[in-house]
């Protein structure tokens, strides 16, 4: 289990890409008002320095995620041949999103859908990097460095925060949250083609 995960959520919950034609094209989040007390806690889940190397309490668990790595680590190769790079960016996936208490099958389908695991991507609202964040997210809850969105571990952090802020405000519900996500809140194309991009990374 990631250590601190329990409390991000905690912390967190206490508080687009349409498809056209079958092909996903880019969308964004919206930028919403957002109150203190919520600005807080996300700037807080965001800053926090731990780097991404996942802890276990028990060797059970940290076989999971052995096993988890292996079994998905194939099915990336196609977009990441090189190994090492394709564990690191599986270990700091598994480790984001677990800290913000996210299924790493989601956010694998989120990412395949969103850039098909493009670090670099840009969508044509200047959405970045493998999660397609908006960079006015760098201005809310970082230092406004939206070319920060390009470094693998704080575009997952992002991410991953903000689609946890997502179910959050929408009480649970992934279909709204993802819509949301997306800029496309309460259509069903993208929630849609990520939840079927997720089936390609599940057990």
């Amino acid at each position: 289990m990631v250590s601190r995960r329990s409390s991000l959520v905690a912390l967190i919950t206490g508080l687009g890409l349409p498809l056209i034609g079958g092909r996903a094209i880019a969308g964004a989040q919206l930028e919403e008002p957002l109150a203190d007390s919520v600005r807080s806690a996300l700037t807080a889940a965001i800053s926090n320095s731990a780097p991404p190397i996942p802890e276990f309490s028990d060797t059970e668990s940290r076989l999971v995620y052995l096993r988890w790595l292996g079994r998905v680590s194939p099915r990336l190769q196609k977009q990441k041949p090189d190994w090492n790079v394709r564990k690191e960016f599986l270990q700091t996936l598994w480790y984001e999103s677990r800290r913000a208490g996210l299924d790493p099958a989601l956010v694998l389908g989120l990412i395949q859908v969103e850039s098909n695991f493009r670090k670099f991507a840009v969508s044509s609202v200047g959405a970045r990097g493998y999660m397609q964040v908006m960079p006015f997210w760098t201005r809310l809850l970082g230092d406004g460095d939206a070319s920060s969105l390009f470094h693998m571990q704080t575009n997952l952090r992002f991410g991953c925060v903000i689609l946890r802020h997502y179910l959050a405000l929408e009480k649970g519900d992934l279909f709204l949250a993802l819509g949301r996500y997306n800029g496309s809140r309460g259509k069903a194309p993208y929630p849609n083609a990520v939840l079927g991009a997720k089936k390609r990374w599940e057990s």
